[in-house]
Parts: C-alpha cells; structure tokens; sequence
C-alpha cells in the first residue's frame, strides 16, 4: 500500500517516480546509444541542472556545489584536499550517533593525515548525544567538526546555530552532514554559515544511489588541492597539454576525471518535481503524521527514541521494540500488511511523506497492535 510508505529516511517516494525514473534512463539510453556526436552536449547540461537545483536548496552561490558519488566519499575529497598539515597534530570531531560510514573514514584516515578522532559519547541510556556533550568536547584543538543536522538512528536534530557558533570560537572548519534532512527542513549554508556541506539525493529528495553532492564554502576553495586531480578538473577541460595542468577557480577542481553522470540524471526527475511542491505543505504533512506516530507508540507502550519537540526532531520517528518481539518478525509481518519500514537493531524506524496518508499511519497502528498484543 503505497499511504504505508514510511521509509523516507532511506529511499523516498513521490506519485509517478517510477515513470519519471524510466523517462529519464530511456531517454539517457536513446541518446548516448545513438551513433552521433551529440552525447556529451545532451548529458553535461543536465549534470548542471541537476547541480543547480542543488545549489536552490542549498542556498549556495555559483561554482560551490559539485557532486559525488555519496557523502562518504565527498568527505574523503574534501578532508583529502585540505592544506597538507592542516590537520596533522590536531582533532577531528563527531558524534558516536553519526552516520557510521563517515565514522569508518575518519578512523582509516587518521594515522595517515596525523589527526586524533574525538567521538562525543552518548550520555548513560541515551540514543543521541547531546549538544552540550558536543560542545563541551569542542575544545580548541578541534582543526574540524563534522555535524550531524538529524540523526538517522533517532531523528535528532542539532542546534545547529549554537553547534556553528562554537566552532567559530574554537576557529575549527565546520561541515555538516545533511542527508536526513535535506528536502523536508530548510537549510541554508550562509544561515548559519558552513564551511561545508554533503548530502545524497535520496531519503526525502527521492533521488537514485550514487547522486551525492558537497558544498565548499568559496573563500575556501581555493585553499584546497583535491588528491585525486584530472582533465575536468581544470578550468577548461579540453587543456591537454601535460605540462600546464591548473585546478579550476571553484568546485569544479573536486570533478577529476570523466564525471559519472548516470545517477544525477537519473535523480533530476525527483529534483524536479521536489523544486515543483509546496514545502510547507508537505513539512505540515509530515509533522501531522509524527504526531500520530507518537501517538501510537505512546499507546502501544513503546519507547520513543525521538526528541518530541518538532524543533529538536527532523521528519521520523524512532520506536524501540521489545526484545521479545524480534524486529525482523516484526518487519516481515508488517511488510506481509502492506506497510513499508524498516529497523536497526531493535529500533523500528518510521519516516512519513509525501505518499504517506492517515489511511496508511491507521493500518500501522492497527498491525503493529496485533503484534505487539498477540
């Protein structure tokens, strides 16, 4: 049942992505298998547009957003490219509740760039840290920061102006990871200002895998000389004389090689409709839902991982089953009713849009009752 869609903290549905996708991959098919020469002057404008249509949500300026494959490897770029040394003898600060992937890289990337990792601990008991913990850590050693705007284990939501605020005091970069809720919250990289920023376009952008995107504030551009350096990394491409290679003004210095274009094309539909839609409407729609979640899960006995104010939470809900109902029975029961989520661990995670209806939210309720009470 499409209204029991709550995984927008993982994929993200909108009404007709399944044609759009198809529309756009078989259009991207009949150009690029044609036997001319148009190829390339057909797909690098969409690769822009859909940069462009990053750059709206972000609010950032021309020639500061570029893409990546996913966050992950945009932070390896970056972190990579900084000033040799800059780190070296220095901190690297996140939270224990950051997406674990960006926690692998700076682990494997620590001995070889100098830096000691700083994990903020979570408080006895809790599921997220809290911002005092992370600014108590954030001591002056701290060379960068990596925040985490809401959390994907709990939907937690920092402060972000307070968190930015204390990294300017500490004289520490500022980037921020803002996966789990780009799309549904506004965010503006000049408000507060950071130095960078990642994201996919999937979750409530509803995009495809592979389309990721980093921002890098433009007075520090040119500061950075990314590792991995190739034709499209200059300023003009078609530079192929060996012996005078020179990074490009702005972002485009972090595009390497040949740009892998598939996955931003493949995701512009989504970019498209999402620039289409009335975002308040569809944050109310959402903040409509939790509250029923909450609901539930306060009826039905369940913890609630999840910060209950709306200003401390981003667009889920996080229950904690039982460990005597075992998630994975729990998932393929609900999955078998026709609602669509899914669990870490014992978590179950629920994430309401825009295909997501008061229909949907009461055949969960009424499932995960027998469930829970048989």
């Amino acid at each position: 049942m499409d209204g029991a869609y709550f995984l927008y903290h993982s994929i993200g549905m909108y009404p007709g992505k399944s044609a759009d996708l198809a529309a756009a991959l078989s259009d991207f098919a009949a150009v690029w298998g044609r036997a001319d020469d148009v190829q390339w002057g057909w797909v690098l404008p969409r690769r822009q547009r859909f940069i462009d249509r990053w750059r709206a949500i972000l609010n950032a300026p021309p020639g500061s957003v570029t893409t990546c494959e996913n966050v992950t490897s945009g932070f390896h770029a970056l972190l990579a490219a900084l000033p040799e040394g800059h780190l070296r003898g220095r901190s690297v600060l996140v939270g224990a509740d950051c997406f674990p992937s960006n926690h692998f890289l700076l682990q494997s990337l620590a001995p070889r760039l100098g830096f000691t990792l700083k994990t903020v601990s979570f408080r006895q008991g809790a599921a997220h840290v809290e911002d005092e913990d992370f600014i108590e850590a954030w001591t002056p050693d701290v060379g960068l920061a990596l925040l985490t705007w809401v959390s994907s284990t709990t939907s937690a939501r920092i402060d972000l102006q307070a968190l930015v605020a204390q990294g300017r005091r500490m004289g520490s970069l500022v980037g921020v990871d803002i996966t789990q809720g780009a799309g549904l919250l506004p965010f503006d990289v000049a408000a507060p200002e950071v130095d960078f920023a990642l994201s996919t376009s999937l979750k409530w952008m509803c995009g495809t895998p592979g389309a990721g995107v980093l921002y890098l504030a433009p007075r520090l551009i040119g500061h950075c000389r990314p590792e991995v350096a190739g034709w499209f990394s200059q300023d003009n491409p078609f530079n192929w004389d060996i012996t005078r290679f020179e990074y490009a003004p702005d972002i485009r210095r972090f595009d390497n090689g040949t740009p892998g274009c598939v996955a931003a094309l493949a995701s512009l539909p989504a970019l498209d409709w999402h620039a289409g839609q009335d975002h308040a409407r569809i944050l109310a729609q959402n903040r409509r839902l939790t509250a029923g979640l909450i609901e539930m899960a306060d009826a039905l006995g369940l913890p609630v991982l999840t910060p209950r104010p709306e200003a401390r939470r981003g667009g889920s809900v996080m229950l904690r089953l039982p460990d005597s109902r075992p998630a994975p029975q729990v998932l393929a029961a609900l999955r078998e009713a026709g609602v669509t989520a899914d669990t870490r661990g014992q978590t179950l995670r629920l994430s309401p849009g825009i295909l997501t209806t008061e229909a949907g939210l009461d055949l969960l309720v009424h499932h995960l009752g027998l469930l829970l009470r048989g």
